[in-house]
């Protein structure tokens, strides 16, 4: 029991964290913009802790499961956090725009700042790092197809028509995502696996005794009760801390983001570092067609319960980073091989994203 604990500390952390928010959350508004900004910062503090707990059980299970399960796991249990964070934060808000810019911040997170961090690091430890082109490809075609469908056609919906184009936007998701996981849990499954060479390394310390997959299911299912019991506060403060402030209409987004790719991050540099591009790969392209596909979908299902539409249409400017850091992928993700070369050119593009975010571009 005692090392239980001691390994779910986090966790314990969070929850401690959250009921004493929520016994002070309405004292401290009468404490200025400063209580309220140290009260977001620790709230979100929090929230990484609890997310990073997820992200913990969840490769758990994922390295009992292997390619590509344990990567779909991984990056599902991401973007369920990302879905709570950002129902809640928006319901607060009330920003029509905070969802499109919320999925757009985290595929340039995942794809130009994951991947392209992942690949320099990996590139200048390891020179060049193979995977299974047909995943890159496959991912490739799919984000570029549900981006197009959800997030360009959009701005040429008339208003009259948002329903209906809503309600084709979740069915067509749900069908491409669907057919995906076929592909990815079936006959073509090795498109997502890659066999690497047999070698010593040293074995991550085991998990506490008599904990299984149930174990680590049941602490994922605690830490996103915890994601959303802190998200429900963070909403409160984050939107006392912005009142009369002028920042980038972009950083709500990039904080929700930011949030729910951190633990994908951690995971995708350990895995670059130990030489496994694959799960890079997966982790990289997977999370952004899951955040594309599924966070699209819940939010309209939500459009559509409340009636009120959400702009899922991106700015000019968006649509452009969005093609060329797909293009980018495309090109450098078709050989089988990452070098340090093209980590920079993500990076690069990943800079770019928020120098147009500090322009409120």
């Amino acid at each position: 029991m005692k090392s239980i604990l001691q390994s779910e500390k986090s966790l314990l952390l969070a929850f401690a964290v959250a009921a004493v928010g929520y016994a002070v959350d309405t004292p401290l508004a009468g404490f200025g913009r400063l209580a309220s900004v140290s009260e977001t910062i620790l709230l979100i503090g929090a929230i990484l802790a609890a997310s990073l707990n997820v992200a913990r059980h969840a490769e758990r299970i994922a390295q009992k499961l292997g390619d590509p399960y344990g990567s779909m796991i991984l990056t599902l249990s991401a973007v369920l956090v990302e879905v709570i964070v950002l129902a809640t934060v928006s319901a607060k808000t009330g920003s029509p725009t905070l969802v499109r810019d919320s999925i757009y911040s985290a595929v340039m997170l995942d794809i130009n700042g994951l991947l392209g961090i992942a690949a320099l690091i990996g590139g200048f430890r390891h020179g060049e790092q193979a995977y299974n082109d047909d995943s890159a490809r496959t991912y490739s075609v799919m984000i570029l197809t549900a981006v197009t469908v959800s997030m360009i056609i959009p701005e040429f919906v008339p208003q009259a028509d948002w329903r209906t184009y809503s309600a084709f936007t979740i069915v067509a998701m749900l069908l491409l995502y669907g057919v995906f996981l076929r592909m990815q849990t079936g006959p073509h499954s090795y498109f997502f696996s890659y066999s690497y060479p047999d070698k010593k390394t040293r074995r991550p310390a085991p998990a506490p005794a008599s904990t299984g997959w149930r174990y680590s299911a049941a602490m994922m299912a605690c830490g996103i009760i915890a994601v959303g019991l802190l998200a429900e506060l963070m909403s409160h403060s984050l939107d006392r801390s912005l009142k009369g402030v002028n920042v980038p209409a972009g950083l709500v987004a990039l904080i929700v983001a930011g949030i729910s790719a951190a633990p994908e991050m951690l995971t995708a540099v350990r895995a670059a570092l130990a030489n496994r591009m694959q799960s890079v790969v997966n982790i990289a392209l997977g999370a952004s067609l899951s955040t594309v596909i599924l966070t699209v979908s819940a939010m309209e299902v939500m459009a559509l319960i409340s009636g009120q539409r959400i702009d899922l249409a991106m700015t000019p400017p968006q649509t452009l980073m969005m093609l060329v850091t797909l293009l980018v992928a495309a090109i450098n993700l078709n050989d089988g091989q990452t070098n340090a070369i093209e980590g920079m050119t993500h990076f690069i593009l990943f800079t770019t994203f928020l120098m147009l975010l500090a322009l409120g571009l």
